[in-house]
């Protein structure tokens, strides 16, 4: 069986250039109309965040009392690099194994000069577990286009330091708003690039539990009451800081914050949010699932979707997609191997069983630099990307001599012909 396991990786290494490398920069032929990368060259910049009084949920539990100390994310920053700046880099990173290292190969160039200008900001939040190269691809991709991205390693969430899921739902949220207040408070070139006043939030699972707490959905008086041995009980009462209408998470909520993307966020399957908490969310709102998510659960975010009646939002649907749909990056070559660690293949860690994850990506790259275009930067005219029937099956493609789309055509601006497949986009006004 060993020889057979050997056999199989040096197929997969031997299967194309792309796979080898792990590039998270695959942009497919069928790939809609704004995936493809931006104008401009790419920067990345390791850094290090560290909030020095921050609630230490894991020695809380174990003191029963509450107990503060530093909190330090790991994070990685891409940007719009200076003109002239060289393509192409790796990065090196883990498994879901937390053990197995692997590289990927990208477009961006480590350390390069920073381009001119002032440019508005992302934050990318991995779930549980996961880590900042979780969702890379989006990052580069959005950094092409004009924004700087940060994505952090959020402390006990990890692959490697997987700790209390407790810490996770106390943590997530305040952990964005620490990456928006440090990103705005750098002092250096790339501090300068940075337009702070408009952020967005992407969050992905957890990522996306924190990233509707941020965005003004404080949690239910359900979640806040549950009582031992209920696991998803915080200890000292810790999760009451971010109920709906607390003091606290009044304060959390941030008017930088201009959008927010959620793709699959865990939680209202577990009554975590209620419609009145979910109501008050106010910033326009883009999430992403797929219909077989049994993880966050489809029905689950389907309620987020019609309960955040605060504002404009959007649900783009992959049709028979699991939780995996569009975030994560292509599966490592190195995943596809059983982990005797974890008794299967990461390889399910990143991958969804019927759709391609460089498929997935792309659309997840060209509905989020619509999304963020439109709320980040003003450009009405991003919004006609997100004008669309909701099944793309009922769509009408129809063109003129040159194969261009005339007034006729009401198939999804951006797609060509038949690409738009298994796809929905749902579009529900503030107020409804």
């Amino acid at each position: 069986m060993a020889h057979l396991k050997l056999a199989a990786a040096a197929a997969l290494l031997a299967a194309g250039p792309a796979l080898a490398q792990n590039r998270i920069d695959l942009i497919r032929p069928d790939a809609p109309e704004l995936a493809q990368y931006g104008a401009s060259p790419i920067g990345v910049r390791a850094v290090e965040f560290t909030d020095p009084d921050r609630i230490d949920v894991t020695a809380t539990a174990e003191e029963g009392a509450e107990i503060r100390g530093p909190r330090t994310l790991s994070a990685e920053i891409w940007y719009p690099a200076a003109e002239g700046t060289d393509e192409g880099g790796t990065y090196t990173t883990l498994l879901r194994d937390g053990e197995t290292e692997v590289k990927l190969q990208g477009r961006a160039s480590r350390n390069a000069a920073v381009a001119s200008g002032e440019f508005p900001l992302v934050i990318i939040s991995h779930g549980y577990p996961g880590n900042r190269m979780l969702l890379s691809h989006l990052a580069e991709n959005l950094a092409s286009k004009g924004y700087v991205v940060v994505s952090a390693d959020h402390p006990e969430s990890t692959y490697d330091d997987m700790g209390l899921f407790t810490s996770t739902l106390v943590n997530r949220a305040v952990d964005q708003r620490f990456l928006l207040d440090s990103m705005a408070g750098l002092q250096d070139d790339l501090g300068a690039a940075i337009d702070a006043d408009n952020a967005a939030v992407i969050g992905y699972s957890m990522g996306g539990y924190g990233a509707l707490i941020f965005g003004g959905a404080g949690l239910s008086q359900a979640a806040i009451d549950r009582a031992e041995p209920d696991r998803f009980v915080a200890p000292d009462g810790l999760l009451d800081r971010l109920a709906s209408g607390s003091e606290e998470h009044d304060a959390l909520v941030d008017p930088r914050v201009k959008a927010v993307i959620a793709i699959a966020p865990w939680g209202r399957q577990h009554e975590f949010w209620d419609a009145g908490g979910l109501a008050k969310l106010s910033k326009p709102l883009m999430l992403v699932s797929g219909s077989d998510d049994d993880v966050s659960v489809y029905d689950a975010i389907r309620d987020i979707f019609a309960q955040t009646t605060g504002t404009t939002r959007h649900l783009l649907t992959f049709e028979y997609a699991n939780h995996n749909a569009a975030a994560p990056m292509p599966a490592p070559v190195e995943s596809w191997q059983m982990s005797e660690k974890l008794g299967w293949a990461p390889f399910e860690h990143y991958a969804d069983p019927v759709w391609d994850t460089v498929r997935m990506n792309n659309v997840l790259q060209h509905f989020s630099t619509a999304f963020l275009d439109l709320h980040l930067k003003g450009d009405n005219a991003a919004g006609e990307y997100l004008d669309l029937v909701p099944d793309a099956a009922d769509g009408v493609w129809s063109a003129d001599a040159d194969g261009n789309p005339d007034e006729a055509n009401t198939y999804w601006k951006g797609f060509a012909n038949r690409t738009a497949k298994g796809l929905s986009f749902e579009t529900r006004a503030s107020g409804k």
